[in-house]
Parts: structure tokens; sequence; C-alpha cells
């Protein structure tokens, strides 16, 4: 088994953010996606829902909470309004400040 020294060795943020690895669309979705879910937690986090609780309000099963908090699952749009509905969000189209 051969071992690469630290100085070889390539680290994630390096990998990540070579765009011959991750394009950087890819990297944007991704970025998008993290984000997105991090203010639905937040979202229902404040509210004092627990998954279960969001997922009745919303009219969805627990586990599709679940999955889509940890990633596991790009949610539908459909799936999103649902979701943020009981929160007291919406989904809206707004300019890219880095591009605007």
């Amino acid at each position: 088994m051969a071992i690469r020294s630290s100085t070889n060795s390539t680290s994630f943020d390096d990998y990540y953010n070579d765009d011959t690895n991750v394009s950087p669309s890819m990297r944007a979705k991704i970025e998008f996606e993290v984000d997105l879910i991090g203010k639905l937690i937040e979202a229902r986090e404040s509210k004092g829902f627990t998954q279960a609780q969001l997922a009745e309000a919303a009219g969805i099963k627990q586990s599709a909470v679940a999955r889509m908090e940890s990633l596991k699952a790009t949610p539908q749009i459909d799936t999103l309004f649902k979701v943020l509905m009981p929160l007291g969000y919406k989904l809206a189209i707004v300019p890219n400040e880095e591009r605007a």
C-alpha cells in the first residue's frame, strides 16, 4: 500500500475549486442547494417544528424532509412550495447580485 506525503496530496478545497474537476456551473448548483437547505433548516428550527411536524403541515412524509435536509435528495419545486408555505416563506426569483 502506497502512502502519499501530505505535500503531494490534494485537499478537498483544491479539488473542488479546480474547474477541471468541478465545473463552475456544478459548483454553483451545489452551493445553491447547500444554501437553500441550510435556510430551510433554519426556518424550520426557528418555527420550532420537528421534521415530523413540518412534514405533516406540508402534507409530505417525514422521511422526505429528512432526505432533503441531509442533501440525499434534491427537492422538486412543488415539494419546496409545500414545505415553505407552513414556514411562512415563498420561492422568488431575484437578480444575481454578482452579475447585476
